[in-house]
């Protein structure tokens, strides 16, 4: 059992109540025991109030499966189903006319377009290199990936056949973003007698060389002739540095297993160490010690002499946990505390590090603390959130409006009600961003007992979720929020194939989002050409109005469809692959994000919201009488094996067919089974109880 502390009320693990009193309140000047007081004050005030919006949701389910269970085998009638919603107040009025207020935003949310990397905060390498991300090799991006399309780099050192195919790359690219007054880049004799078509472009000179901008985006040439690569240039480039990851979300939440307050310790220490500016990672490679560390700003100098400089690393938020799971590492009233509320106060106190300007080198130019919060279901959650960072800023002493906020558009209450969302955070609003796998999961939830769902394949094409996308940029459109705060789309799950997301991913961009997820530096890096050729912000300004609320209500069942035994048979091979691959990591190994391989071996950067959706799927159908528990637990049994093959050569793995009574392979029963009374569809409550039980184990 562990042993607390108490503090005005609070019972606290000890390790982590050292930690914000030392490390967090400490280099603040702040009065521990005031803050631990008001700490307290807080939780009594919106503790409640958190249980009471639980309850909301969990009512509003009741009624709408109650509804779709009078009307068992009806067709649905849209107009009935709506006025249901509004009777209820799932829907509410729209707020009409306004637009967002959010001052003192920094201008990679505000009026910048490019790339957004999500990481794990538990991992500190994976943080560093993120934060690190800034800026990236073209040269690299172009080498290591199929983003060419010429033939792959021999082994055995560098390849000068692949190394010219990525130089000539460069040079089309560079005439495409930064073309010449005449010629072409790939015909310059000399730097010195460069002359651009936009001479605007150049704006001045680094250490490596010249330093250009383009769609608010700049671009380092690097000239080495004597490096590698540089001599076998006739510039004697050897690289091309794109500005990159203008932001990154550092996660709390779907990426990250943080089940108690040894987890939560690590989380919160790495996020001081990012605002602080000294967090480290050592580790082993090619037989030798490296570390990582943060790196520090890139300064340039303009055609009149004048110093500047630029950020070196990415502006970053920190993604809290939702509303619904408590944590033991901290109980009040004899209960464990909401976890959305420790995050709020303990990320928001180490951002005030940052705001009182303790760190080495800065995070907000503007001042602000950037939190986006997920997994908020309508308006009176969104209020809820605003009240409370209004009450952590004054529990910190922190001017109102300091802590930011980035809403998460991945609930259908909230996909619904957007715009009345937005209206009840709209003077600290920063980002609203669309999400396939956790919109999808609770698209599924919702209308459970409507009937059997459409494949996860159909859906994609499903008029619900083309509303959805068109929806969510259309209403932030209208209320402001362009250069004001980031539209942003959902993630490139697939970090090997560079090539195919060059074609696919650029719809983010013309459908209007000016940021997008991408799964590692290299991607951001290759994802930052699309901000060269799209300005999405003159996109932005011809977009239609949004979709209709109704077609965002169509619910995307399978309409009477007869699959064939094959064809059921791959779907839940599909989802069960998928769920048994990433529960066996974030059971045993507590790790919440990683390239886990699909049912065809192709790596998927998958997180948590991969659950919801494939366990969502697979108790609709078995709900509705598709598949049965023997199909289940035989498919289960079958991609087991799948998935025990997959891990072979990771010596720390074990397999789950040796071991069905074994947590991970429990977990992934109780996700299927009990999936239809989990609370919106989430996975968190079974996966947090299975892993604290393996923890448990040693």
């Amino acid at each position: 059992m562990t042993e607390f502390v108490t503090r005005a009320g609070i019972e606290a693990d000890p390790q982590l109540a050292a930690f914000i009193e030392t490390d967090v309140l400490g280099p603040l000047g702040r009065d521990v025991d005031a803050f631990w007081k008001g700490f307290a004050d807080l939780l009594g005030r919106f503790g409640p109030r958190n249980a009471d919006l639980l309850a909301r949701r969990e009512d509003l389910q009741a009624k709408i499966d109650a509804w779709h269970t009078e009307r068992a085998g009806q067709p649905h009638e849209a107009g009935a189903y709506r006025t249901f919603l509004e009777d209820i107040g799932y829907l509410v009025p729209e707020p009409g006319e306004f637009t967002i207020g959010t001052e003192n935003v920094d201008p990679e949310i505000a009026t910048m377009a490019g790339p957004q990397l999500v990481v794990p905060i538990l991992n500190a390498r994976f943080l560093l290199n993120a934060a690190n991300a800034r800026w990236g090799s073209l040269y690299d991006a172009l080498y290591g990936t199929d983003a060419l399309d010429a033939p792959a780099a021999r082994p055995g050192g560098y390849d000068e056949e692949r190394g010219a195919a990525v130089i000539a790359e460069a040079r089309k690219l560079l005439d495409e973003i930064l073309p010449l007054a005449s010629g072409s880049w790939k015909d310059l004799d000399s730097l010195d007698t460069l002359e651009l078509a936009d001479p605007s472009q150049q704006v001045g000179q680094t250490d490596k060389g010249p330093l250009f901008r383009h769609n608010g985006l700049h671009i380092e040439i690097v000239v080495d002739p004597d490096s590698q690569v540089g001599k076998t240039d006739r510039l004697g480039i050897a690289d091309v540095n794109f500005e990159a990851a203008l932001t990154t979300i550092a996660d709390c939440e779907d990426s990250v297993a943080a089940v108690d307050a040894e987890d939560k310790l690590t989380a919160y220490r790495n996020w001081l160490g990012v605002i602080r500016g000294d967090l480290e990672e050592s580790f082993e490679k090619g037989g030798k010690t490296l570390t990582r560390k943060l790196v520090g700003d890139k300064t340039y100098t303009d055609s009149d002499g004048g110093e500047h400089s630029l950020p070196g690393r990415s502006l970053m938020f920190v993604r809290n946990v939702g509303h619904l799971m408590t944590n033991p590492a901290m109980r009040w009233d004899g209960k464990e505390i909401p976890e959305g509320i420790l995050d709020a106060v303990v990320t928001s106190a180490i951002g005030a590090q940052d705001v009182a300007g303790l760190g080495k080198y800065g995070n907000s130019r503007c001042g602000s603390i950037y939190i986006v919060k997920p997994k908020m279901h309508g308006p009176e959650e969104c209020a809820f959130t605003d009240d409370l960072f209004d009450a952590v800023e004054d529990l910190l002493g922190l001017p109102r409006h300091t802590i930011k906020v980035g809403v998460m558009d991945e609930e259908r209450r909230t996909s619904a009600n957007l715009a009345a969302c937005i209206h009840a955070v709209k003077d600290r609003i920063v980002f609203i961003n669309t999400g396939f796998l956790d919109r999808t999961g609770d698209e599924i939830h919702t209308s459970m007992r409507a009937g059997p769902m459409m494949r996860k394949g159909e859906m994609k094409n499903s008029a619900w979720l083309k509303a959805y996308e068109a929806r969510n940029v259309g209403i932030g459109l209208a209320h402001g929020l362009s250069g004001r705060a980031q539209i942003g789309k959902g993630m490139w799950a697939a970090p090997d194939l560079m090539g195919q997301m060059m074609i696919d991913k650029i719809g983010h961009l013309r459908a209007g989002a000016n940021t997008a997820w991408v799964p590692s530096p290299t991607a951001a890096t290759l994802h930052a050409i699309h901000y060269h050729r799209e300005d999405v912000f003159e996109i932005q300004k011809g977009l239609p109005d949004a979709a209709k609320l109704d077609e965002l209500l169509a619910i995307p069942l399978a309409d009477g469809t007869n699959w064939s035994e094959d064809e059921i048979r791959e779907e839940l091979d599909n989802n069960c692959q998928g769920l048994l691959g990433y529960v066996v990591r974030w059971i045993d190994a507590g790790v919440g994000c990683s390239k886990v391989p699909d049912i065809n071996d192709v790596g998927l950067m998958e997180d948590r919201a991969t659950l919801r959706i494939s366990s969502q799927h697979i108790a609709n159908w078995l709900l509705h009488g598709v598949i049965s528990e023997e199909q289940v637990m035989d498919s289960l049994r079958r991609m087991a094996a799948k998935v025990d093959e997959q891990n072979a050569g990771d010596p720390f793995y074990q397999p789950l067919l040796e071991n069905e009574d074994g947590a991970a392979f429990s977990a992934a029963k109780d996700l299927i089974f009990k999936g239809v009374e989990q609370p919106s569809g989430y996975t968190e409550p079974l996966l947090h109880a299975w892993r604290r039980k393996k923890k448990a184990q040693g």
